[in-house]
This record gives structure tokens, C-alpha cells and sequence, in this order.
């Protein structure tokens, strides 16, 4: 049963900050896993970035209309958008961890930097003519690309990526 046991180390330091190490232990006699590269990363965080989107728009819409079919809608320039904010993301978790800042802190600086993140792109793509969100209808907005009614959500999406996504995907190994 040697293979089913877990390493009970808790973090370990690599080149891509601190990673949480309960993977199964190598068998004996196996090549060493190595961790997955940083382009299979921002996939993943893409594409949770925008399958979460689609729901939480789904779900905003039919909390204001009841529309039962829950078409919620995103666009592929949250794709760049999502894959490189959960990027930085991780590299933030790694130095909030280090320094052992509280949950409570590290998801306030998340959500910060969510806003400044969305304002950065909104402003970008604006000038592009593309930016796919408009906040203007919302009381509290700062021109139309950011407002603070998602103040909560976007915690809670921090919370999901810290304590989930970001962390579940740096724990994925290949062997080779």
C-alpha cells in the first residue's frame, strides 16, 4: 500500500511560488511527476474563468427577469482576461501565504486587484471597441467598466480561485 499513502508535507517552494504538496507519493522504482506548465495553467484558469461567467450571468439575469433559460453569455476576450488574472493570482497567493496574511486580507487585496485588473482591460478594449461589458445602468460604476455591486461576487470568485482552482491546479502532476 505504499503508493496510496500522501506526503504530509504542507508547502514546498518551487520557481512558481509555494505549492501545497498532498499528492500521492511516487511509487517505488517510478520517474519523478513533474507539475503541469505554466500555458496548461492559464487554460485552465480560462476556461473556469469564463464557464463561471456564463453561470453568473445566467444567475444575474434570472434574479432580474426570471428568464428560466438561463443563457448566460460571456465573450473570447474573457479568455486572455480570466487565464492572465488567475495568473497573477496565484503568484499573489504565494506571497500573501508566505507572509501568512488572513483570509479576510488576502481576498480584500484579491478583489482589489480584480477591479484594477477589469478597469485595465475595459479601458483597453474600449479603445479597441470592443470592451463587452457596460456598466453604466449600475448606481455605482466608474465609467461604465467597473461597478461596485459586484463587489461580493467578484470575493467570492476570489475565494473560489484561491482556495480551489488555483490551488487544485498547481497540485496537478504528469508523469512521464
Amino acid at each position: 500500500m505504499e503508493t496510496s499513502k500522501l506526503n504530509v508535507r504542507r508547502m514546498r517552494g518551487n520557481d512558481q511560488g509555494i505549492v501545497e504538496n498532498d499528492s500521492p507519493a511516487e511509487p517505488h522504482g517510478s520517474s519523478p511527476a513533474r507539475p503541469v506548465s505554466a500555458l496548461v495553467r492559464l487554460y485552465v484558469y480560462a476556461l473556469h474563468g469564463c464557464l463561471c461567467e456564463v453561470a453568473f450571468t445566467a444567475v444575474w439575469d434570472w434574479c432580474s427577469t426570471q428568464d428560466r433559460r438561463l443563457a448566460g453569455h460571456s465573450s473570447l476576450w474573457a479568455l486572455p482576461m480570466y487565464a492572465t488574472a488567475i495568473y497573477v493570482m496565484e503568484r499573489l497567493r504565494a506571497l500573501m501565504l508566505a507572509q501568512n496574511h488572513p483570509l479576510t486580507v488576502r481576498l480584500m487585496l484579491y478583489t482589489v486587484f480584480i477591479y484594477l485588473w477589469e478597469f485595465s482591460w475595459g479601458v483597453g478594449l474600449s479603445l479597441l471597441g470592443a470592451c463587452p461589458w457596460d456598466y453604466s445602468g449600475h448606481r455605482y460604476n466608474l465609467g461604465g467598466l467597473i461597478t461596485l455591486d459586484y463587489a461580493l461576487p467578484w470575493a467570492v470568485a476570489a475565494y473560489i480561485a484561491e482556495q480551489h482552482v488555483i490551488r487544485h491546479t498547481l497540485r496537478i502532476r504528469l508523469h512521464n
